[in-house]
């Protein structure tokens, strides 16, 4: 329970910056970090904590956050859904609501992913402890999405497929589909979806008794 307040505190502190930055934006410029975090009365050293660099605040603001808006909204209807889905239902709607997303703001997205590995290695340069600029949306989504498998597995079991499932979805999975693979747009979501049930049913598969 502490480690969810935590968390649900942290989401709160970046979405109080990343609204700072946008009101700030909308009245011309582009905000700093320390004028974001005293538009959202946050302390300027909590704030760096989420976003080390103006850049990677403004790539949140101006390209990340608008395009994954949609996503969002049908989380909202998913979880009016309760239990009429199946798992596989579900994930597919959250497959079929971000991935394409992936595709269409792919220059925006390989642009944030640069952001995220400069102040990786930035951070790794000076001796410092890398920041996490990524707010780990996937993760979240996936706990919505996969609410009522999520309730019925062990823990354990439940972070083991979330991460895998992870590995499916966003800008990070299109790289390797499309540098690494060779695939193009089509086959790479296809190959994406068809990665993420198979993950999936053999996460949910009946476990052999020992």
């Amino acid at each position: 329970m502490k480690r969810d307040l935590r968390f649900h505190q942290k989401e709160r502190t970046r979405e109080a910056l990343v609204g700072a930055a946008k009101e700030l934006a909308r009245r011309g410029g582009a905000p700093t970090v320390a004028e974001a975090a005293e538009h959202a009365r946050v302390s300027r050293a909590t704030a760096y904590r989420y976003f080390p660099t103006q850049e990677s605040l403004m790539v949140e603001v101006t390209d990340v956050t608008p395009a994954v808006v949609p996503v969002e909204e049908m989380l909202k209807e998913l979880g009016a859904a309760g239990d009429e889905l199946s798992a596989e239902q579900r994930l597919e709607k959250l497959l079929d609501a971000f991935n394409p997303i992936v595709v269409k703001e792919e220059v925006s997205l390989r642009s944030a992913a640069r952001v995220y590995l400069d102040t990786w290695l930035d951070a790794r340069r000076k001796g410092e402890a890398a920041p996490k600029v990524r707010e780990g949306r996937r993760l979240r989504w996936l706990d919505t999405a996969l609410e009522p498998v999520r309730r019925k597995l062990p823990k354990a079991e439940w972070r083991r497929l979330r991460a895998a499932l992870a590995l499916t979805i966003g800008i990070d999975s299109l790289i390797i589909m499309k540098d690494a693979a060779g695939l193009d747009d089509e086959e790479a979501l296809a190959v994406l979806r068809w990665a993420a049930l198979a993950l999936l049913r053999a996460g949910l598969a009946p476990k052999p008794r020992r």
